[in-house]
């Protein structure tokens, strides 16, 4: 069987975590509107094209948008990428179909290009541009000197299975990375993590996404089944606190809610969500404080 590594690369927000679970066909990275979602390096199993006897095994390796770091978590995040690149079998390198390719699309362009890496392009949100708007982008893209481009949509799935046999054609010959049924090799931690900061991503207002990371400090099993999880919302500086909490404690109630709700579905057990909001001064630029919260260097 094919089996290896593909890197899923690009701008912020051009869709790649929703990308990886379409691919999958089930939820392994959070979405969120908002750039700068992805703070990990995710993997998504593929198997195909039937699961019973699988021709090729592909491991998705979404990545955090690349883009200018204005701190040191940005750095971290940058340094993520290429590192990732550099054991890739192949790239998938995914542009958005709704806006104009500009300088960082071409700096991810060019660091591919000098990297010599088998890399197939995807323009995404086909769904929400217009046929006319859909082929200027991939004009523009094929002045790249890359093999294949793809028109597609994450959201609606157009265009992903050829997309996936493409780049399952381009795998070597290789062992079974993972076995049957597992779809992500993600620790239950981190999953419980991304979980609860995603109901908080769409709800918060500018800076403040950012200036947010969800830290667990228990997970424990109750002999009834009751799943106890406690967590840290940790923010920058003490006037985020109270915008996370919300009037009343309304937007940590909603959004501890709709967490508890998709965990439960998760784990399979009723869930007794904590969640404390706590204040790390300028985390995002404190290295110590970085290598705490789980962003160590490579």
């Amino acid at each position: 069987m094919r089996s290896g590594f593909v890197a899923v690369v690009g701008r912020p927000n051009v869709g790649k975590s929703t990308l990886v679970n379409q691919m999958v066909g089930e939820k392994v990275t959070i979405t969120s509107s908002r750039p700068q979602t992805t703070r990990n390096a995710i993997r998504g199993v593929v198997v195909g094209p039937d699961a019973d006897n699988p021709e090729y095994q592909l491991v998705l390796v979404d990545t955090p948008g690349l883009h200018k770091p204005k701190n040191e978590l940005g750095t971290r995040l940058n340094s993520l990428v290429y590192g990732t690149l550099g054991e890739a079998d192949a790239v998938l390198f995914m542009v958005d179909a709704t806006a104009p390719i500009g300088p960082g699309d071409k700096l991810i362009a060019e660091r591919l290009i000098s990297s010599e890496a088998e890399v197939v392009v995807a323009v995404n949100k086909v769904d929400r541009a217009s046929k006319g708007e859909t082929a200027e982008q991939l004009i523009k893209a094929s002045g790249w000197p890359f093999e294949e481009f793809y028109p597609v949509s994450a959201l609606t799935g157009d265009g992903v299975a050829e997309l996936t046999l493409e780049l399952a054609g381009r795998l070597p010959e290789g062992p079974r990375f993972y076995p049957e049924g597992m779809v992500t090799d993600q620790p239950e931690s981190l999953v419980v993590s991304e979980i609860i900061r995603e109901k908080f991503l769409d709800r918060l207002r500018d800076e403040l996404p950012h200036s947010l990371v969800v830290r667990v400090e228990e997970i424990e099993q109750r002999d009834n089944g009751l799943v106890d999880v406690s967590a840290d919302l940790v923010v920058e500086r003490k006037s985020q606190k109270g915008i996370v909490i919300g009037k009343g404690g309304s937007l940590l109630q909603d959004a501890g809610t709709e967490a508890r709700k998709e965990l439960e579905a998760i784990l399979g057990n009723k869930v007794n969500l904590m969640l404390h909001v706590k204040v790390e001064k300028d985390w995002q630029r404190q290295p110590l404080l970085l290598d705490r919260l789980g962003f160590e260097t490579e």
